[in-house]
């Protein structure tokens, strides 16, 4: 459980999408849009919340159920206190989905750290999970693929020194660019919306105590056992994120890329029906946006594998 609360300006404010349902006391943002099965269930990444995923889900929409949420304590949800375990996290999107009235079996669309949490839902309600679709998503063996400096407990130490600080402005600008090209697209509504939170000190603050215990949940995974076999799809991308490049040799880049590689193989053989796909023109970060049509292409594979 838990010991700081996390408080921003977000989660009293109304929704950009969807609205917001009581589970355990807290009111979570959740959205779903179209119809048909298995409902597509977007989690998203450690520095991210459901807006991030607009367009796919749009998309998505049109050839089945899709499901987008803001986890407890992030985005428009209520605060919540952090760190949690990841099986506080997929139990509260169980009674999420329960109470919102979306029935399973789910495909499970999980964005890097929350690839962890996909692992623990599927292991906690083998039944609700129809497939997984992950955008570079973090498995329980990370450390032990990646190269040292690329540790969880390495990203732990950087939340702390870049988001728990006070943002200076030369970092807010180069956001603010970052976010202008990513989001160059999308409606001007949604884009404005989300550079705001993203540039939202207290946004990101609660980010990094929500992954402060990341270090430790790999073993939170092994403990409970094998993760059950359900049809996968993972994707990578080659590029590096912006910034890499700046403070990482190429031989660096070469061998985080290659690690990448083999650990997401790794991942994709660990079931029976199982498959990796390589984007050589995107970035773990890009991935939703840049590499939007091959999210979408296996989002419809892994939907018409598993459609009842």
């Amino acid at each position: 459980m838990g010991q700081n609360m996390s408080t921003t300006t977000y989660s009293d404010a109304p929704p950009p999408l969807g609205r917001r349902y009581t589970v355990g006391g807290v009111r979570l943002m959740l959205d779903h849009a179209g119809t048909g099965g298995p409902p597509v269930v977007f989690l998203s990444g450690g520095t991210a919340c459901a807006l991030n995923y607009l367009m796919l889900h749009r998309r998505v929409s049109a050839f089945t159920t899709s499901v987008v949420y803001d986890r407890g304590g992030i985005g428009w949800s209520e605060p919540v206190a952090f760190p949690r375990t990841c099986a506080e996290v997929a139990q509260e999107l169980h009674d999420l989905l329960r109470v919102a009235g979306i029935a399973g079996p789910y495909v499970l669309v999980a964005h890097s750290y929350s690839g962890l949490l996909a692992r623990r839902f599927t292991q906690m309600f083998p039944e609700a999970v129809a497939g997984v679709v992950g955008m570079e998503p973090l498995p329980e063996f990370w450390d032990e693929s990646m190269p040292e400096q690329f540790h969880l407990s390495q990203t732990v130490k950087a939340d702390a020194a870049v988001f728990l600080q006070d943002m200076p402005e030369e970092m807010r600008a180069t956001i603010r660019s970052l976010l202008d090209d990513m989001l160059a697209g999308w409606p001007e509504g949604p884009r404005a919306t989300l550079t705001a939170w993203h540039l939202d000190q207290d946004t990101m603050r609660a980010a990094a105590r929500e992954r402060s215990n990341l270090a430790g949940l790999p073993a939170e995974i092994r403990a409970a056992g094998p993760v059950p076999d359900r049809p996968l799809i993972t994707l990578t991308g080659l590029q590096p994120d912006p910034g890499m490049q700046t403070f990482m040799s190429a031989e660096a880049l070469d061998e985080l890329t290659g690690a990448k590689r083999a650990m997401f193989d790794r991942l994709a053989a660990s079931v029976r029906d199982g498959e990796h796909r390589v984007l050589d023109y995107t970035s773990h970060g890009g991935m939703h946006t840049e590499g939007a049509d091959d999210v979408i292409q296996a989002i419809r594979d892994m939907v018409a594998k598993t459609r009842p």
